[in-house]
């Protein structure tokens, strides 16, 4: 029984840490994100935004998440970011993830730009798949699905106090969809 709670251990950890490790291709990142209908507009409208390619996510119990991005204002990058979060609770799997998070005005991106910066727990996600969207939060759970942009309804999603968060699965699979307690640090370059 120990051996199969260790080779899980390292099973799951191992898919959600796999792209952490290798340089990471920012600009693939930012093109998968404009594919989506949903986040287009926000590309047009943002002050700012922080991107993150890889993101891994892991635990059993007690989890963890880490990811290096970088933060961009006006089209150049204005410095490094990298996010953890650590958790307790009921949670199981591993998971690799891409994440952006625009910012609606200077205020919002300053705030998340002044060193250390906190999700609170109202904060939630647009997850962007093809064909399929999904929004998880403490406020309740949406969802929407569509063919194409021209057969279907899209979900909505709108800034929250300056900001607004889409995240993009690469693989693996964990029972734990919540955001809020993200931390994140700015190093201006």
């Amino acid at each position: 029984m120990k051996f199969f709670k260790l080779f899980l251990v390292v099973l799951i950890l191992g898919v959600a840490f796999s792209g952490v490790a290798v340089a990471d291709n920012y600009s693939k990142a930012i093109s998968v994100f404009k594919q989506s209908e949903a986040v287009q507009p926000f590309f047009k409208n943002c002050y700012g935004y922080a991107v993150f390619p890889t993101i891994g996510k892991g635990g059993i119990g007690i989890g963890g998440a880490f990811g290096e991005g970088k933060v961009y204002q006006g089209g150049k990058v204005t410095g490094t970011t990298s996010l953890v979060k650590l958790s307790i609770g009921f949670q199981l799997g591993g998971q690799a993830y891409s994440q952006m998070i625009f910012f609606q005005d200077k205020r919002s991106y300053g705030e998340f730009t002044s060193g250390n910066f906190e999700f609170d727990a109202s904060a939630s996600a647009v997850a962007i798949t093809a064909g399929v969207q999904a929004k998880a939060g403490t406020e309740g759970v949406t969802g929407g699905a569509s063919a194409g942009p021209s057969t279907g309804e899209q979900a909505k999603t709108s800034y929250k106090k300056g900001m607004v968060v889409f995240v993009h699965a690469k693989g693996g699979l964990m029972y734990e969809a919540s955001i809020g307690g993200q931390k994140f640090s700015f190093k201006p370059n």
